[in-house]
């Protein structure tokens, strides 16, 4: 006999099936099961039924890493595939000081920073206190009696050391990272031959069977180890088996070091105290030195801190990274490898081929990262990313890592509102401005490849309140271009989406105010389309006053404008100054675009940048004007103004 369901897991409905299942025997066809004894009976099996089936469904879901829940669970399928979780990031920052011997009766001539503390944030930052340190002696020489500890890099966290001792009698001997909260990238494993030895030599980590650094394949010989997440987000260390990696012998102490850090939580820290422990060496003595030692000054804020890559991410993440082979061929390749292997304080990156410029340049990959913390990466961590690129990269293939170019949305919107359903017109203007802020913050934008959608913000500015009945909105995109001030230079400037042109008189491109140096006052861009509408030519204009907006010509021919391909390109000019922003010179650039719906391509950043909402009152809707004879109308262009 069939059960009526049996796919369900809810536990009522189990219940149900039992109890149709027993009135299919003639003894309980008439049974009133509610406030039995067999009630309770069926209470059990429908319980233990719902329990083993929620169980079964568990262990299912657990086997397929799209599925699985438990962290371990993911970390072990996502290992079946050579894939090691990212580590607790600590945040790191460059630190200058010097030491003053000139009160030490026979100076050194070398003096060395000890491994371990090195400063200390100056009072509580976030209500917390954070150290810094480094995991290897620094030494510094000693020259007119001042050792100078110049751009020392060093990690939130604490040192942590230990010591394992190969022990071939104990089968299970595994060497555990005994903390979780590591920062694998401060790790470092020495293997010395007996615990009396002097000399240590240095193991590296290795992620495949394959040594990037020696051009080929691992061997008995190669000094290397293996890592792996276990549970409670700790790491244990494997060695090599003769075949792959040197193995160990019976008796070889393994000393392990590393930082153990909290992660993003000492991120911006600027204020330092030193806090390490300065000392040189005459003979067999140690001397320690704790006079006369400076102020630290961070050269930039501590950053980078982040927490262990999150069990979404690894899910996300282990197969594709299993697909690229740990080989970065395509711009996909690249795309996965640097926030994942390489720089994972990426927030957003772009990757193209030099063979889609024009003209082409073939041979290289550029490459544009958006850092989470900040709008630029410094030139080290530029070099930094290059530098560890050459692992993955085909040979022939140069990186280039370009500065983040932003392109900003500019929204001018008149809103239409029934006053009788909304009072206060201001009220209304600020509920808007919070959902346009809400939405210039969200994942649809502030990435590469993003698309500003038209539709969806006016039906933003529609959806903040009842009282709202339409709106008209109009679009501008702008760009701005960080200026070389005194110095003949060239500038081509790409927006990505195709111009509108309004006029054949010009100004459909605007610029911000700015200074050459052969006239004596401020000029802006302006342009004059080709018959086509195709193309056109840049000129320089100042103004008669700035009351009247009456625009003189001033230079003709200064560049070239392609409205099709939305490209702005200046001869060689000397601008003096500009617009100052973030302590940089800029020339803001804008125009309206063919298209409402924005797009950032290739290495074009897109974000939401200057909105204004100007509140009309709907003289229809409101009963005002009720034959819409005095109806107030709003342009769907932009402002005639011919500067920014």
């Amino acid at each position: 006999m069939s059960l009526l369901n049996f796919s369900s897991l809810d536990f009522d409905q189990i219940k149900d099936t039992l109890k149709n299942y027993l009135k299919t025997y003639s003894n309980f066809t008439d049974y009133d099961f509610e406030g039995s004894n067999l009630s309770t009976i069926i209470d059990v099996l429908a319980y233990n039924t719902y329990i083993t089936s929620y169980n079964t469904n568990m262990v299912a879901n657990e086997v397929f890493i799209d599925s699985a829940t438990l962290r371990e669970n993911v970390v072990s399928l996502a290992r079946n595939i050579g894939y090691v979780p990212r580590s607790k990031k600590s945040s790191r920052s460059t630190i200058n000081f010097f030491a003053d011997l000139s009160d030490v009766t026979d100076p050194p001539t070398t003096l060395t920073l000890k491994k371990g503390p090195v400063a200390a944030s100056g009072g509580n930052f976030n209500n917390q206190s954070f150290v810094f340190g480094i995991t290897q002696d620094i030494t510094a020489p000693v020259i007119d009696q001042v050792a100078l500890f110049d751009e020392i890099e060093v990690y939130e966290g604490s040192v942590v050391n230990q010591t394992y001792e190969v022990d071939f009698s104990n089968a299970n001997q595994r060497f555990l990272l005994t903390n979780s909260g590591i920062d694998l990238d401060t790790l470092v494993v020495k293997v010395k031959p007996t615990e009396n030895s002097t000399i240590s030599l240095k193991y590296s980590r290795q992620d495949n069977l394959f040594d990037e650094k020696m051009g080929s394949a691992i061997n008995g010989n190669s000094k290397i180890y293996f890592l792996q997440e276990v549970e409670d987000e700790r790491y244990e260390i494997i060695f090599g088996d003769g075949i792959f990696g040197e193995k160990l012998e019976n008796g070889n102490i393994i000393e392990i070091s590393y930082i153990r850090t909290s992660g993003p939580a000492g991120n911006g820290i600027t204020d330092f105290l030193f806090s390490g422990r300065l000392e040189y060496t005459k003979g067999s003595t140690v001397f320690p030195v704790t006079s006369g030692i400076s102020l630290i000054t961070a050269i930039l804020p501590s950053s980078g801190g982040e927490e262990i890559e999150s069990v979404e991410s690894v899910r996300k993440y282990a197969p594709q990274i299993y697909a690229t082979q740990n080989r970065a061929l395509t711009a996909n390749d690249f795309e996965i490898l640097i926030p994942n292997k390489i720089y994972p304080e990426a927030e957003s990156i772009s990757v193209y081929g030099g063979e889609d410029l024009i003209p082409p340049q073939y041979g290289k990959v550029f490459i544009s990262i958006k850092p989470r913390n900040g709008d630029f990466i410094p030139n080290t961590i530029k070099e930094n990313i290059k530098r560890d690129l050459r692992k993955y990269s085909v040979a022939g293939i140069i990186p280039e890592i370009l500065d983040l170019k932003y392109l900003y949305v500019e929204a001018e919107s008149k809103v239409y509102y029934n006053p009788s359903l909304a009072s206060n017109a201001s009220e209304l203007a600020t509920k808007i401005q919070n959902n346009i802020t809400k939405y210039a913050d969200s994942s649809e934008l502030n990435r590469y490849g993003a698309r500003f959608k038209y539709s969806q913000f006016l039906r933003l500015i529609d959806q903040s309140h009842s009282a709202i009945t339409s709106n008209i909105t109009t679009i501008n995109i702008r760009r701005d271009l960080r200026l070389a001030l005194n110095q003949f230079a060239e500038y081509a400037v790409d927006f990505g989406n195709e111009f509108y042109v309004k006029s054949m008189n010009g100004y459909n491109i605007k610029s911000s105010a700015f200074r050459v140096i052969d006239i004596n006052e401020d000029v802006y861009l302006t342009d004059v389309p080709n018959a086509d509408k195709k193309t056109g030519v840049l000129n320089l204009f100042s103004l008669e006053t700035p009351e009247s907006k009456t625009p003189i010509l001033r230079r003709s021919g200064v560049g070239l404008v392609n409205y099709e391909k939305g490209r702005v390109t200046l001869n060689p000019i000397n601008i003096i100054s500009g617009k100052t922003k973030d302590s940089q010179q800029i020339l803001e650039i804008s125009t309206c675009p063919l298209s409402n719906d924005v797009i950032g391509l290739q290495d074009l950043y897109l974000q939401l940048d200057k909105t204004s909402v100007e509140m009309v009152v709907d003289q229809i809707s409101s009963g005002s004007s009720p034959s819409g004879s005095n109806y107030t109308v709003s342009s769907s262009y932009s402002a005639g103004n011919i500067v920014r």
